[in-house]
This record gives structure tokens, C-alpha cells and sequence, in this order.
């Protein structure tokens, strides 16, 4: 998800992919799916039919361990953090050896309690990110600025948009003064949610 396409061109061409890379300049699968975050992922069988909503994939809550002016981590913590990506990785892999039979995949039920809510003010917010895209677009960056913090406003807790509409670093990443002083107002409220899976480290346990 990125307005830019060159700014994602480096981190694509870096990682040099055997896949397609799409790039989602107006955030409509965000808006589709109500992600609030990247990396977000769902999972979706064969017959079209959502057996894990969006989740923080194989990430955990490691920003709070993060030092801005060295740019390090706990080195405890990136253990952990490795240990979780193959947690999740290898639960992709078990569900895509056994299918439904998979024990990550969730049955109808509980896959709805896990779908985001979209409330009034976060589906306004969404519509009004891509009106605002529009008009950035049509090279009114004044007016697109007006209603981007309008749907940051509507919807403080997406991060995505955040990002997508502040101040941003040289490598075209929203991670300056304005995104941890963001992170810093979180609290005790995580920046990456748990993922509701067996082996997965929750935030409160960080």
C-alpha cells in the first residue's frame, strides 16, 4: 500500500521476488478488509471463503523495543520476533498441506468474531482517504491534505493511513518525529495486535 510507486520500488526490487508485487497506490484492499497495518494478512481457501481474517500475520508488538536513534532492537526481542515469523509461516504451511482439516483455520463462527469492526466513522474514513487520493491525483495537494486528516481523525487506529498521509523519511517510510510521537501515545495499547494462534507471543506478553 503506497501512494508512490517509486518509493516502493527499492524495498521490491531489493527483496527481488519470483511473484508479482502489486502495489495498492489508493488503499482499496485496506479499505476492503479494514486493515489498520502492515503486514496484514488473510486467509482465503479455494472456495472464496475468509478462514482467518485480517491479521498481523507473523509480526509481533517489537516497536516498543525499538531505540530510533540507534534504528536497533532488543536483541532479545528479535529472537523472539524470528521465532514468531516461523510460527506463523509453518501454520501457512499446515494449512496449505491440509486444507480444512487444518487446526489454524478457523470454523464460520469464529472467523466472524474475528473480523474487524467497520464502524460508520471508519468506513467514512476509508472513503474519504481515496477521495483524498483523488484530488492528490488531480494535483490539489492542499485540498488532499485537508481530507486526509480528516480520515485520520475518523480513524485514529489505522496505521496505514497514517503513514500514508504524514511527514516521511528520504526512503519514502513514515518513521520520523510525528509517527513515534504516534507510538509513544499508545501507552499500554499494543501497535501490532496477538494473533489469535497457538505458539504466537501476545503483546501482553512481550
Amino acid at each position: 500500500m503506497d501512494a508512490d510507486i517509486e518509493a516502493a520500488r527499492p524495498w521490491i526490487e531489493a527483496a527481488n521476488p519470483t511473484h508479482p508485487s502489486l502495489i495498492d497506490q489508493n488503499h482499496e484492499v485496506s479499505s476492503l478488509y479494514n486493515m489498520v497495518n502492515v503486514p496484514q494478512c488473510v486467509w482465503i481457501d479455494e472456495n472464496g471463503i475468509i478462514v482467518r481474517p485480517p491479521e498481523t500475520g507473523g509480526s509481533i508488538d517489537m516497536l516498543r523495543f525499538f531505540d530510533p536513534e540507534t534504528g536497533t532492537f532488543a536483541e532479545d526481542k528479535l529472537a523472539l520476533a524470528a521465532d514468531a515469523r516461523t510460527t506463523y509461516t509453518n501454520a501457512v504451511r499446515d494449512w496449505a498441506v491440509n486444507g480444512a482439516n487444518s487446526k489454524f483455520v478457523f470454523d464460520a463462527k469464529d472467523a466472524r468474531e474475528h473480523v474487524p469492526e467497520m464502524s460508520g466513522d471508519v468506513a467514512l474514513a476509508h472513503a474519504t482517504f481515496q477521495l483524498g487520493r483523488f484530488v492528490q491525483d488531480q494535483g490539489n495537494q492542499a485540498e488532499a491534505d485537508r481530507l486526509f486528516a480528516i480520515c485520520r481523525d475518523l480513524h485514529p487506529a489505522s496505521w496505514n493511513m497514517f503513514r500514508q498521509t504524514t511527514e516521511k523519511e528520504e526512503t519514502g517510510i513514515a518513521v520520523g518525529a510525528e509517527f513515534f510521537a504516534k507510538v509513544g501515545a499508545l501507552g499500554d495499547e499494543p501497535y501490532y495486535a496477538g494473533v489469535d494462534m497457538e505458539g504466537m507471543p501476545q503483546p501482553e506478553d512481550l
